[in-house]
């Protein structure tokens, strides 16, 4: 269906013959990656959607300014999962940071917010529909349920004026990408339109993608939360796919690391977001180019779907490793913060020289490992 300006649910762009192209190669992939998974066993299964799980969270973490590594995130996970409750992050809280370092703190604690966000997205999937403000409240709470602040309270609205803001991770400069709706009425407003609008488009568009993409980029450019926007927002988008009543859409969204592609192109991400909007919030989305960032999100797809093949080869690979091997590997798992040398290596597992040598380049070539420095100054660590 085309949207037209009297038509109060529809898209606020047209989807022209381009974008429905790029919609219909995209779909097809899809069904060729559900193929994929359908064949795989649960075992695999689970290993690929833990891959995908740790990338999104370091992914949309960092792009936000946090340091941890996945290699890191994927440590820290296994040490808060040893315990199902809610409280496992804060008992285990001082081993992680005496691991991690104290000064990576507020990282650590935006992963662990990042993480319990992300478990109640791929947990309770169908619990959160359909989509509404007391769901986006929760997920916001969740994000900073380890950290906040001073001023932003969890699950409450915006009371000061904010912006979307790009700080660059070299030189910390900050910039603003676009100014946000004003807090009090104009931001309530234009939630509570959003979340209307959501509800009919997705009974009434016959493709998800270009529903999600709206609705997420309206959500940025209100930014109703005084901290928090940019992952509760990627969540979301998350969490309209996985709603997809295109099963195989829903299915295969639990395994993509989408995040992990908007890092790798975070320029581009703010670049689109600006370009979308001309700089400014506006409370009619016709004002809007949001086809810009259907375009943009449609490749970041394309780029996440490729990852199901390699995070099977990795299960796969890990799955044929030898005793040794295994041992080795170990010891970066609990050290995935070092880069270490082989010497240490040797000394920990009490394994031959020749060995050791053999493991570590057999590691690094199934890129397990990353290799820095040369012959005396060879050191290893750990990737995710």
């Amino acid at each position: 269906m085309l949207n037209t300006a009297e038509s109060k649910y529809m898209l606020s762009f047209k989807l022209d013959s381009q974008l429905t192209k790029q919609l219909i190669s995209l779909k097809e992939r899809v069904d060729e990656k559900y193929e994929l998974i359908k064949a795989m066993s649960p075992e695999a299964l689970s290993a690929i959607h833990r891959f995908a799980r740790i990338s999104m969270i370091g992914a949309s973490t960092r792009i936000e300014n946090a340091v941890l590594t996945d290699s890191e995130i994927d440590w820290m996970d296994f040490v808060i999962g040893k315990d199902a409750k809610t409280t496992a992050f804060d008992a285990q809280r001082t081993r992680i940071e005496d691991k991690l370092s104290k000064d990576k703190q507020r990282s650590i604690e935006e992963v662990a917010g990042c993480r319990a966000m992300l478990h109640l997205i791929y947990e309770q999937t169908d619990d959160l529909a359909p989509i509404s403000e007391t769901g986006i409240r929760g997920l916001h709470a969740e994000l900073l349920r380890h950290h906040s602040k001073p001023g932003v309270i969890a699950g409450a609205y915006k009371s000061s004026p904010n912006s979307v803001v790009e700080q660059n991770s070299e030189t910390g400069e900050r910039r603003s990408v676009f100014q946000t709706a004003d807090p009090g009425v104009v931001t309530q407003t234009a939630m509570t339109d959003l979340v209307s609008w959501c509800r009919e488009a997705v009974t009434e568009e016959p493709w998800t993608l270009p529903v999600a993409c709206e609705f997420a980029y309206r959500f940025l450019a209100i930014h109703p939360f005084q901290d928090g926007n940019g992952r509760v927002g990627r969540g979301l988008f998350l969490l309209m796919l996985l709603q997809a009543p295109d099963a195989k859409l829903s299915t295969v969204s639990r395994y993509l690391a989408i995040d992990r592609h908007i890092e790798r192109h975070k320029e581009d991400y703010y670049l689109v977001l600006n370009q979308c909007s001309g700089g400014a919030f506006s409370p009619d989305p016709q004002r809007y180019q949001i086809q810009f960032f259907l375009k943009f999100m449609t490749k970041i797809l394309e780029g996440s779907l490729e990852d199901v093949q390699f995070y099977k080869t990795k299960h796969e690979n890990f799955r044929k490793l030898s005793e040794s091997a295994l041992m080795v590997l170990s010891c970066f798992k609990e050290r995935p913060e070092l880069r270490l040398k082989p010497k240490e290596i040797i000394e920990t597992t009490r394994l031959p020289r020749r060995t050791v040598s053999y493991v570590l380049a057999d590691l690094a070539e199934k890129r397990f490992l990353q290799k820095y420095g040369q012959r005396a100054g060879i050191r290893y660590q750990l990737v995710f």
